[in-house]
């Protein structure tokens, strides 16, 4: 780069994919992060693959990379970035530590990671300072991988499925090699905690709502009470259609309501599973009475939690593993002041405690979740007793500010070259 080119933004920020439909935390951070006067560049390991995007979205103006999703669709830029890796003083270590988590995670996945890694460390401007990425897992590594090649610091905020599908050993040697992380559940804090050498090195910080960007809840809603097949009470369920948000569950325990209770679901998200839930809808006679809308921008999102007297979310951890955080639709449902139900599970009871804001069940209880729909459905003065509270617990409690500003001031805190642990 040569001195009449502008050094670029200092702080680089990574993640998996971008933009996605799915991870309103992201957008929500990033354009706080703008708001607050950070200068950053955002780094994708994918491009995106959803259709719509959320109006934070059109609003971050960060300039934008997206490195070779596969090695070989893009060959010279992935061979130009490794020529330069191996020109530096610092490819020695970086080898050794690469070489190292091959041996032990033999993968073309592994290899795709420190081609990744090495072509991001090549375009990187000269003015970065540090880097800073969403996931512990393959978005860290690439991540990683980089810091080492340039000779930078780096930090991670780490959510769900990369803090329960990664190797300890993994986990630790990130954590060890990072300046600080950050994660958004007690649950996932007391894991990454377990493994860190200072007890100062991972911080919890809840991700939280800008309620600035919803509407404030209807002043009232139909009393629906289930008894009016014109007017049925209406359940609404948010997210992936992967194992980990107990989908199938949900569909068995409506399998179960009772004949004389009208009800309608609405179902937004995408996902692998998603023709199979549909499938198995089909199989139990409920197609008729649940509508698949897919991924939607924030907007039909909200307008979707208006028109509904219920959230439902019976999470479950997976069987690789795999489960939730603490979901963001559970508070976006908040602010709309709907009742919640939903497993205690995870970072879920976190936000919501049993019988003020919603109702808990077992993971994988469907008798119990179709009792508490049931319930819910019959008593719309109990609904909006649960749901002004949820409302209420979200204003005053999980407001995104606080952690917007804690992450500002660790990431000024790096480019600066200050000491610190986490935010």
């Amino acid at each position: 780069m040569s001195s009449k080119e502008p050094a670029g933004p200092a702080v680089a920020i990574a993640m998996k994919g971008y933009p996605r439909l799915s991870e309103t935390f992201i957008a929500q951070e990033l354009l706080g992060l703008q708001q607050l006067g950070l200068s950053f560049a955002i780094w994708s390991l994918r491009h995106p693959t959803d259709g719509a995007r959320h109006l934070m979205h059109r609003e971050i103006t960060a300039p934008l990379h997206y490195l070779p999703e596969y090695l070989h669709d893009d060959w010279p830029r992935v061979l130009r970035g490794i020529a330069r890796a191996f020109g530096r003083p610092s490819i020695l270590r970086l080898l050794g530590i690469f070489l190292h988590d091959l041996a032990r995670d033999r993968t073309r996945n592994r290899l795709r990671r420190f081609g990744q890694a090495c072509v991001m460390a090549r375009e990187l401007p000269a003015g970065t300072r540090h880097l800073h990425v969403h996931y512990l897992h393959t978005p860290a590594s690439v991540i990683r991988y980089a810091a080492l090649s340039r000779g930078l610091t780096w930090s991670f905020s780490a959510h769900a499925k990369d803090i329960w599908t990664t190797p300890d050993w993994e986990k630790r040697e990130k954590i060890a090699d990072a300046r600080w992380g950050v994660t958004c559940t007690r649950d996932g804090h007391a894991e990454l905690e377990r493994l860190a050498e200072r007890s100062d090195k991972v911080a919890l910080l809840y991700h939280g709502l800008d309620l600035s960007r919803f509407p404030p809840p209807s002043e009232a809603r139909p009393s629906r009470d289930g008894s009016d097949p014109v007017d049925p009470v209406r359940f609404i369920t948010i997210g992936r259609a992967v194992a980990k948000k107990g989908f199938d569950d949900l569909l068995a325990a409506l399998a179960t309501l009772p004949g004389n209770l009208n009800w309608r679901l609405v179902h937004i998200g995408g996902g692998e599973m998603l023709a199979a839930l549909k499938a198995q809808a089909e199989r139990l006679g409920l197609a008729a009475r649940i509508e698949w809308r897919g991924a939607q921008a924030q907007d039909a999102v909200i307008a979707a939690l208006r028109e509904a007297d219920l959230f439902v979310l019976p999470s479950k951890q997976a069987e690789n593993g795999d489960r939730d955080g603490l979901p963001n639709v559970v508070m976006e449902a908040a602010s709309q002041a709907l009742p919640i139900v939903a497993t205690d599970f995870a970072g879920i009871p976190e936000f919501v405690q049993h019988g003020r804001e919603g109702l808990l069940l077992r993971p994988g209880d469907v008798s119990a979740l179709a009792k508490a729909l049931e319930g819910l459905s019959r008593d719309p003065q109990w609904r909006a007793q649960l749901g002004v509270a949820a409302f209420t617990r979200l204003s005053a409690e999980f407001s995104a500010q606080a952690g917007l500003e804690r992450v500002y001031r660790a990431l000024a805190g790096a480019v600066a070259g200050k000491d610190g642990g986490a935010p």
